[in-house]
């Protein structure tokens, strides 16, 4: 049974762990080294690599400093070229994922695909564990994803906002216009989850977990509850 651990979730920094009793995979590094050294501290023997989805600093922050710690960093070529002070800088610790080529880390087989975020070149996850058998996605910053993941046993997916709330909070002043056509084109709401779950096989999803949800724009105990109600599954909010 794969182990899901977040540290933090949202704008203020990502990072998550992921564990199939084998080795772990921090996926996002968006908090500062020492609080992910320190609230991993009991599973840094096993990690096997951090996986960085885009370069934001929510992200990224502490990226480049895990490899100081012997911690390689898997992401796409556009992640590495804006994270990196100089190309040559630690290159034995930074590995180029690309969309669509499996790679393979510790004990996981890492399926990246593209996302779709202002960033140079976002990747969302699909993850098998060769330990447990079992599949998990990992989806967020993208306000599409055009993948079917078969035979899924975990989600992990970006809820950012509610399009009713956000359209509220425009209409009330307290989030500028401009912010809605950002949100639109870079991050996933609520319809959109609801949409993706529809869409992917279910049946033996054990576990969803909603990621990234706006302190403003979001309600995390409604989206929980909405979740729950579609599939029956049971979600965790981070």
């Amino acid at each position: 049974m794969i182990d899901v651990k977040c540290l933090a979730s949202g704008s203020a920094g990502n990072s998550y762990a992921v564990d199939d009793g084998e080795s772990v995979l921090l996926l996002e590094a968006g908090i500062q080294k020492n609080k992910i050294l320190s609230g991993y501290a009991d599973r840094l023997a096993r990690v096997a690599g951090c996986l960085v989805t885009h370069e934001h600093t929510d992200h990224a922050k502490a990226a480049v400093q895990l490899t100081d710690c012997g911690i390689d960093v898997y992401a796409s070529q556009g992640t590495l070229d804006a994270i990196r002070p100089t190309p040559t800088l630690r290159s034995y610790r930074f590995h180029t994922l690309r969309a669509g080529k499996l790679t393979q880390v510790g004990s996981w087989a890492v399926l990246p695909w593209e996302a779709q975020h202002d960033a140079a070149e976002p990747l969302g996850f699909l993850l098998y564990s060769r330990h447990t058998k079992e599949r998990l996605v990992f989806a967020t910053d993208t306000y599409y994803i055009p993948n079917r993941f078969p035979q899924l046993d975990y989600i992990m997916v970006e809820c950012n906002y509610d399009k009713t709330i956000l359209l509220r909070n425009i209409a009330e002043g307290l989030v500028p216009e401009s912010l809605k056509t950002r949100l639109y084109q870079s991050h996933f709401s609520l319809d959109n989850v609801r949409a993706f779950l529809t869409a992917n096989d279910l049946s033996r999803v054990q576990h969803i977990y909603l990621l990234h949800v706006s302190g403003g724009n979001g309600d995390r105990e409604s989206f929980g509850r909405d979740i729950k109600a579609l599939t029956g599954i049971p979600v965790a909010v981070f």
